[in-house]
């Protein structure tokens, strides 16, 4: 063991985060099988351009971020010394060099890494190599620590993926990749909703109507089934293709025998409990389902408007109508409904006895009131202008309102409490919401009845599926006792952990507040409810006996072999229910068919997670049945996310062309230059970039910044891998051997890693995203990366300050592949399969694939960079700011081209500063000079300002901050310009044998004499 590892052995950390090499060049794939290996560019393309320096902790402290074009990103490169680079570039391109005897010298970049993704060739290779390898299973299963459950909540087996599908899919690889990472045990089981009306309309839709008539409930059930199972294969493809890591060859699907037989276990539980009833109440029922509906399977679109009508009954008599009988018979009942519709079932009229009422007598005006607006319509009826001594009974206090709204003139005639009901006639009429609403409102004006109508706009129930309106109805149906276990529930809800915190508002208002649970349906495809009539009383049989059969049984076997033994005798007394449950019992009931069924699976899951909608779907659902049977919530934390809208926060809708296919968003569409293909880790950076806890944006703009700052990532990776070729394990060099800057990048590596993974925790992923593009793209790209490459090319292949800057590269590397693998996961392992090094586990172990890594343990050495260094360090890179302002001044001034054609000079009073930049000029390890730092050929710290050199110096400029200041000072740099650095030293001339070579680049000449090899930079 090398002593650099000795140097580390109190720390376990340190010694396998610098275990990062071995002697032999490792891969998986064969360079054959790299497809990415390009042909040479310049070396620029291996960093995102950036010009000015920022603060060393500045990544830490974002609080928003920006996808736009930041100066940040875009310098001139004229400030870079990069002559060495481009005199190897042209030798390699086989262009005439005046003297290119030191072109071989330099260590460029190599790589077979490519700049461009290729996502739709390489992403569908990577999968594959999961795949067969069980990447997702092996590590899970060699995990040492606990398990993870992320439940999946089923999405609905009818219709191709969108967006919402793959924010919420994305979401939930990112949280299970990395729990992996973190040595858990995950587990993750795809699940899909298969029963319901939408999968029944569309198999009854695609049948002629002579198949229909002879369809059978066990015919169509089939053909539901298999329409439900070739939906969840190609939607399974989809979720395959996004990138998405699951058990897929074992999914839960809610048509499963084993799954309905635990969800019929779970309504038995309930039925015994008392909780589950058949009542004749209100409910929600679509006319255009023909089914009832629960209050989760109804929308409340606007601009809906319906027919109001203002009616009166006559009263004809009653135990009290002694107080109006001087107004019989022209005396009425006035009421205003929205629903004309249910006059005819009308059984009474309910007032209320804290109301004060009169008999108002109705003088009619002669003018005529009809009026239409718009939508709005409004017709006063025939009773207002032709009957006479109409007398009407209203709450007192609408007296004005309703002389204003029916155009009339009322005079109270007599006042009373509200104490009493009148029966009403009995009406039979048409079809609900069509004619027969308007069948109603011609009666009741011809019998003199209606006062009038108008078109009222309000919200209004519809069917989620249909989209068309519903009614009420009291029907037959089974319910769920919600107020059985109300209090358990709201209990349990303030045990669970809500992200955000708010939902929990939102599920504590609609569960306190939700009547019954209407479970009944009457549909054919469906659990059915297990339940048989008497024949005659209608009486309904069930109990622990009878409910134990599962779907399709129910529809072919009889009665009688049905029925418990106990009751065969009597089969001819009884028939079979026809109901099926509704839908969101059966995904309700997913933890008792998959968390109390799978092995290895445990109870509660550790996590739900779907759109904030399901508060009143899954959730809610899921939380009641598993109360009412387990008296516990089925899950510890919930986490809810918005819905997608496209960029200007619209919704999507085909109608207005704003739909954005998560298909076309990886493979592109037939025009690539409006519809190109950005890959499966493009569309999950965009997932990890929004704050889901509201509704997302994305479209065409917001893609092309995703993929702007997908690519510079990889430029960031590229740069790293192309600048280990040679690394070697006993190449390291000890930590407390590394420069300052070396150090203060672990520092700054470090306390990164450290808040990305509190952010994963917390489940923040758009905090990790800004994170790593303000560290990866900006900080080290347009800083550490750029000073790090005179002595990365230039300084010697096994020099110092190489080795511990790639020492540095490497802990980088494998540092920055490891946060990022949840998010871009394809982009992770192509880097890990093309790392120029083995790297091994703490056991000993090759990781092969990026994910059989472990998350970096925390490095306490690195986090006690001093913090005096700190803020040093912070205003020395806020002094390179300004260097570079009056550099650029040179620049614009012609004084300089590139900034190694300048001198700068600095001078403080500052007594703490002062020496230490001196310091940094005097450095024995020139990785630490002034000059590296600032990219210049020279650096001096003046001692005073009254010489005759400072008025002659023609550009300058100031540091301050707070009462500190540095005078800044540049000129040409002094001798003469060393041939292979581009460094400008008065050596160059000295040595007669390399004479125009200064003394570094002396040193590593004849150290390493040049070998005539063509040099390459790999792209």
């Amino acid at each position: 063991m090398s002593s650099f590892f000795k140097s580390f052995a109190g720390n376990p950390r340190e010694a396998a985060a610098m275990a990062m090499v071995q002697s032999s060049s490792y891969r998986v794939l064969s360079g054959r099988n790299c497809s990415n290996i390009r042909r040479t560019t310049p070396l620029d393309s291996f960093l995102a351009k950036g010009r000015s320096p920022v603060k060393a902790f500045s990544f830490l402290y974002v609080s928003r971020y920006s996808t736009q074009p930041n100066n940040e990103f875009g310098h001139s490169s004229k400030r870079r010394s990069r002559g060495p680079v481009m005199a190897a570039k042209k030798a390699a391109d086989g262009e005439k060099q005046e003297d290119g005897k030191y072109k071989h010298t330099v260590d460029l970049p190599k790589t077979g890494f490519g700049m461009r993704a290729n996502s739709l060739t390489r992403e569908p290779e990577l999968q594959k190599l999961w795949e067969e390898n069980q990447v997702f299973k092996r590590v899970s299963d060699n995990n040492k620590g606990g398990s993870f459950i992320l439940h999946d909540g089923p999405p609905y087996a009818n219709g191709d993926l969108h967006m919402g599908h793959a924010l919420n899919k994305i979401l939930k690889d990112i949280i299970n990749r990395y729990k992996l990472l973190q040595n858990y045990k995950v587990q993750y089981i795809p699940g899909w909703d298969c029963h319901g009306l939408p999968i029944e309309l569309k198999v009854l839709q695609s049948l002629d109507q002579e198949v229909r008539k002879e369809l059978t409930p066990l015919k169509l059930r089939a053909k539901a089934a298999k329409f439900a199972k070739a939906t969840v294969k190609t939607q399974m493809e989809s979720f395959k293709r996004f990138g998405v890591w699951a058990d897929w060859n074992n999914p839960y699907l809610t048509l499963d025998p084993e799954y309905e037989a635990a969800q019929i276990e779970v309504f038995g539980q309930m039925a015994l409990q008392g909780y589950i009833y058949r009542g004749r109440k209100p409910v929600h029922w679509s006319p255009s389902s023909r089914t009832a509906l629960a209050e989760a399977e109804l929308e409340y679109p606007e601009g809906h408007v319906s027919r109001s009508i203002y009616a009166i009954f006559k009263l004809v008599g009653g135990a009290k109508t002694s107080l109006l009988d001087e107004f019989i018979p022209n005396i009425c009942l006035a009421v205003w409904t929205t629903t004309p519709w249910t006059i005819p079932a009308n059984a009474a009229v309910a007032v209320n006895a804290k109301l004060q009422y009169s008999v108002v007598e109705v003088h009619s005006s002669p003018e005529d009131e009809s009026a239409s607006t718009g939508k709005k319509k409004k017709m006063p009826g025939k009773v207002l202008k032709t009957q006479q001594n109409l007398c009407v009974i209203v709450a007192t206090d609408l007296v004005p309102a309703l002389e204003a709204k029916w155009g009339v003139k009322l005079i109270i005639r007599k006042t009373f409490l509200g104490n009493f009901t009148e029966e009403a006639g009995q009406f039979r009429g048409l079809s609900v919401l069509g004619d027969g609403n308007s069948a109603v409102v011609s009666y009741l004006d011809e019998n003199m009845s209606l006062v009038m109508e108008e078109s009222y706009a309000h919200k209004y129930p519809y069917d989620w599926r249909t989209k068309k309106p519903t009614i009420f109805r009291a029907t037959e149906q089974w319910f769920a006792s919600v107020e059985g276990f109300r209090k358990a529930t709201m209990d349990a809800i303030n045990d669970v952990k809500w992200i955000p915190h708010q939902a929990v508002n939102r599920i504590s208002a609609m569960t306190s507040s939700r009547s019954d649970w209407c479970i009944s349906r009457q549909r054919t495809w469906g659990v059915p409810i297990p339940v048989f009539y008497h024949v005659e009383t209608k009486e309904p049989l069930m109990n622990e006996e009878t409910v134990e059969h599962g779907s399709d049984a129910w529809w072919y076997m009889s009665v009688e072999d049905l029925l418990p033994e106990k009751y065969r005798d009597k089969a001819a007394d009884y028939e079979k229910g026809t109901d099926t449950m509704d839908v969101w019992f059966d995904s309700g009931s997913s933890w008792a068919g998959v968390l109390g069924k799978r092995e290895g699976l445990t109870f509660p899951a550790d996590v739900y997670l779907e759109g904030t909608d399901q508060h009143r779907g899954w959730f809610q659902s899921s939380l009641l049945t598993s109360i009412a049977t387990k008296g516990k919530a089925p899950y510890s934390a919930v986490i809810t996310h918005g819905f997608v809208l496209d960029e200007k926060g619209m919704k999507m809708s085909k109608s207005l062309g704003n739909v954005v296919d998560p298909r076309l968003v990886i493979e592109g569409g037939k025009n690539s230059k409006d519809a190109p293909a950005y890959g499966a880790d493009v569309m999950r950076l965009w997932v990890s970039s929004v704050d889901y806890a509201g509704d997302v944006l994305i479209g065409p703009q917001i893609l092309r910044q995703m993929s702007d700052i997908y690519r510079k990532l990889r430029g960031t990776l590229r740069y790293l891998l192309g600048n280990l070729h040679d690394w070697r394990v006993d190449n390291a060099v000890p930590y407390q051997d590394l420069p300052i800057i070396d150090q203060h990048a672990l520092f700054q590596l470090e306390n990164v890693v450290k808040n990305i993974q509190e952010c994963y925790e917390n489940y923040q992923f758009f905090k990790i995203f800004q994170i790593i593009q303000r560290f990866t793209i900006v900080d080290l790209s347009n800083f550490y990366f750029d000073i790090a490459k005179d002595r990365l090319y230039t300084g010697g292949t096994s020099s110092f300050t190489r080795r511990s800057c790639q020492t540095v590269l490497s802990t980088h590397l494998l540092s920055i592949l490891r946060v990022i693998a949840p998010i871009v996961p394809h982009l992770a392992e192509d880097v890990w399969q093309n790392l120029p090094f083995e790297y091994k586990n703490e056991d000993g172990s090759a990781a092969k694939f990026v994910f059989e890594l472990k998350w970096p343990l925390l490095n306490e050495q690195w986090l006690s960079f001093p913090a005096e260094d700190v803020l040093f360090w912070e205003r020395l890179l806020e002094l390179r700011t300004e260097v570079n302002k009056v550099l650029e001044l040179a620049r614009n001034g012609k004084l300089i081209g590139s900034s190694l054609e300048a001198k700068v000079y600095l001078h403080t009073a500052n007594v703490s500063m002062a020496p230490r930049l001196l310091e940094m000029c005097e450095a024995q390890n020139e990785a630490d000079t002034l000059q590296r730092i600032f990219l210049t050929s020279q650096v001096e710290v003046l001692s005073s300002m009254e010489t005759e050199m400072v008025s002659s110096v023609q550009h300058t400029g100031e540091y301050v901050e707070g009462e500190n200041k540095v005078w800044i000072g540049v000129s040409r740099a002094e001798g003469s310009k060393c041939e292979r650095c581009w460094n400008y030293s008065g050596q160059v001339g000295s040595f007669s044998e390399h004479p125009t070579l200064c003394g570094r680049c002396f040193n590593v000449i004849v150290a390493n004499p040049p070998e005539p090899v063509a040099a390459a930079v790999i792209n």
